[in-house]
């Protein structure tokens, strides 16, 4: 496989937490799936995600998600290829499916909201993984 095609592809099944936060912001027409298990959404999760874990994904998706949407999954972060097993189980019934790069781990570290038990939350950006003074990295 050349370059290009290796990135485009990258490109086309890959998406990151900027990139989905900006998506969210501007309303854009697509299902988050958290994939993880219920303990860990109602640890925290990402506002307006829908909890579907991967293992209930090919008996339920279609009542959960309709027929034709997109989809973005997640799991906990870069150490876990929960959204790449939830991405591979979506796109076996058909959809269209991203998987967001980074998690809920990079989602929280960027300094997004997060729903708890107890309301929204946002905690302090790491800068590590994004500028603390800036709107975005500007890549």
């Amino acid at each position: 496989m050349n370059a290009i095609a290796h990135f485009r592809a990258r490109l086309t099944f890959e998406t990151d937490v900027s990139d989905v936060h900006a998506a969210l912001t501007a309303a854009e027409d697509f299902v988050l799936i958290d994939s993880r298990s219920p303990a860990a959404w109602d640890q925290g999760h990402i506002p307006g995600a829908v909890h579907l874990p991967t293992a209930e994904i090919a008996e339920r998706a279609r009542e959960v998600v309709p027929s034709g949407a997109r989809v973005v999954t997640y799991c906990w972060g870069p150490g876990c290829n929960g959204a790449t097993r939830a991405a591979l189980a979506f796109a076996e019934l058909g959809y269209s499916v991203k998987e967001m790069l980074g998690g809920f781990e990079y989602w929280a570290r960027e300094g997004f909201a997060v729903e708890t038990a107890s309301g929204r939350v946002r905690g302090e950006v790491d800068p590590l993984t994004a500028p603390v003074h800036a709107v975005s990295c500007g890549c």
